[in-house]
């Protein structure tokens, strides 16, 4: 497993931006596949995106698609989200997971998580 901090949450009004950063704490993301993960009080935690190792491939739920971005930076061991236009529906506590192994998207699938960061959309 690998350690990993979320950081970027906030609050932010609808039509707003925000990007999240997941960082590998004292240990290299190389090799991982990583994903995004939101949950709130009332719904289990659903899949939002998902990149390969490379960032060649990107994989996105139908409610965020052209509207979020996952991306990554090996070299600083770091994976975002870059979440646009944003709604109060995707207001939930966001999850960052990694996996060694092909791009997934069942939050079975990861081995290590972040603790989580809140972001709250206000209409």
């Amino acid at each position: 497993q690998v350690p990993l901090v979320e950081s970027g949450g906030g609050l932010v009004q609808a039509g707003g931006s925000l990007r999240l950063s997941c960082a590998a704490s004292g240990r290299t993301l190389s090799g991982y596949a990583a994903g995004w993960f939101r949950q709130t009080p009332e719904k289990e935690r659903e899949f939002v995106a998902a990149i390969n190792w490379s960032g060649a491939n990107t994989n996105y739920a139908d409610s965020v698609k052209g509207r979020f971005t996952i991306s990554r930076d090996n070299a600083k061991n770091t994976v975002y989200l870059q979440m646009n236009s944003l709604k109060p529906e995707d207001t939930a506590v966001y999850y960052c997971a990694a996996r060694l192994g092909p791009i997934a998207t069942m939050s079975s699938e990861f081995r290590s998580w972040g603790q989580g960061t809140q972001v709250t959309v206000s209409s």
